[in-house]
């Protein structure tokens, strides 16, 4: 499976450092994901609606939330940040 990043996600996993996030929770759920696994509760993993339908939101941390696209050969990281970042 192919993991590819939008602009938008470059730019915000860059600031998310900057407030000492640490990326490789981001690898973490990416072996999950790419293993066709199932997250685990901790993740909180949901569909999302309106203008964000056909993509899922997933909790890194309390605040840090992770926006992706899941297709059957790719993975899309679309937006990463605080609740008030992305909403």
């Amino acid at each position: 499976m192919k993991v590819t990043q939008t602009a938008q996600f470059k730019r915000d996993i860059k600031r998310q450092i900057k407030r000492g996030k640490d990326p490789k929770k981001i690898l973490k759920l990416l072996g999950y994901l790419m293993r066709n696994q199932e997250l685990p509760d901790s993740y909180k993993d949901h569909p999302l609606r309106g203008n964000w339908r056909k993509r899922r939101d997933c909790h890194l941390e309390p605040d840090w939330i992770l926006i992706y696209r899941l297709g059957d050969e790719e993975i899309r990281l679309e937006r990463t940040g605080s609740h008030s970042d992305l909403f």
